[in-house]
């Protein structure tokens, strides 16, 4: 594991002092949380292609046939 080092506003570390001591967890893992919050954004992109190329109702393109071509959809992906 690697130790960073930073320096806070006496403001923002009593505010994440005050969060750490709320939540009966140390500091560093509050530090760790909200990093992990803001860098790793769990989110979806829907202009990747594998969404476009899935996304549509089965009732608009007749049968939905998309597990049948779903090699063929995200294997010829560029």
């Amino acid at each position: 594991m690697t130790v960073v080092q930073t320096r806070l506003p006496e403001l923002e570390y009593e505010l994440l002092r005050r969060r750490a001591r709320s939540e009966h967890r140390p500091i560093q893992d509050i530090v760790r949380q909200a990093i992990r919050d803001h860098i790793l954004n769990d989110t979806v992109d829907p202009t990747e292609p594998i969404f476009r190329e899935l996304a549509h109702p089965a009732g608009r393109r007749g049968r939905d046939r998309s597990s049948q071509h779903v090699d063929e959809i995200v294997y010829t992906l560029p």
